[in-house]
């Protein structure tokens, strides 16, 4: 079975003035498998944010479906939402959405408090995860008082301390300098090696060539896609970079 189960999705939104209707999602179908890294790329207004927000399932779709392990987001109960993107996904922004008058170790802990975790299990889970971030020392600074590469980690601390069974991530070193965005893209692949699965909106070539898999989103539609395979992230950079300027000339082939 397929984690990740995305079947002839459309999104039609209709105006608030003249009532004329915008296609955001035209017919798009993929699955992502328990493991997988794959980014989606595109241009901007190409879908990728309705995408991600029916995916989070923050929007609901015209049409089609979307399951996460077998299971329907559409049948879900609306008061029940909250709880299951709490449970089951975990987010990474661009803009780290912290609260700033909590420090980072309450930032990161706040998904299992309002789970209702019990403290110690909370310390059992936060523990190791900061270490592995290399946040540990830094954990009861606010995030003012923090880098944007800290912020992030953090951030990321907080999207894994609930052992989601998918991360979704929006443009995550959107807000970083080359030294962080290398950090954030290391740890994303390491994460991913340890068997999380990961799920990467992006711009940035760079973003995307640490993915296994890269899906190109054109119009509504994925268009194109890039497996990784033995490719280095060198090469993989190479043929993304390649695959958009073909896009972007109204070349290529839909998959």
């Amino acid at each position: 079975m397929h984690l990740l189960e995305v079947q002839n999705l459309r999104k039609v939104y209709t105006t608030r003035f003249g009532g004329a209707q915008v296609q955001a999602l035209a017919n798009v179908t993929f699955n992502v498998e328990k493991g997988e890294f794959t980014a989606i790329m595109g241009e901007s207004g190409s879908g990728k944010t309705t995408l991600l927000n029916i995916l989070a399932a923050l929007d609901r779709p015209t049409s089609g479906e979307v399951l996460l392990n077998g299971r329907s987001l559409a049948a879900i109960p609306e008061k029940e939402l909250a709880a299951f993107r709490r449970d089951n996904l975990g987010f990474v922004f661009q803009d780290f959405n912290l609260l700033d008058t909590f420090s980072l170790k309450d930032n990161i802990l706040l998904p299992l408090v309002l789970a209702g975790a019990p403290y110690k299990e909370m310390e059992r889970r936060l523990q190791p995860l900061v270490r592995k971030l290399g946040i540990g020392e830094i954990l009861g600074k606010f995030p003012y008082e923090v880098s944007g590469g800290q912020k992030q980690r953090a951030a990321i601390a907080r999207a894994l301390i609930t052992s989601p069974q998918l991360i979704l991530a929006d443009e995550p070193t959107g807000a970083l300098d080359s030294r962080a965005s290398d950090g954030l893209l290391r740890l994303f692949s390491e994460i991913n090696e340890a068997g999380q699965t990961i799920l990467m909106v992006t711009h940035s070539v760079k973003a995307a060539s640490h993915a296994k898999r890269v899906l190109f989103i054109k119009d509504g539609e994925i268009f194109h896609q890039l497996y990784r395979g033995e490719l280095t992230v060198e090469q993989m950079y190479e043929r993304i970079a390649d695959t958009l300027t073909l896009l972007a000339a109204g070349g290529g082939a839909r998959v």
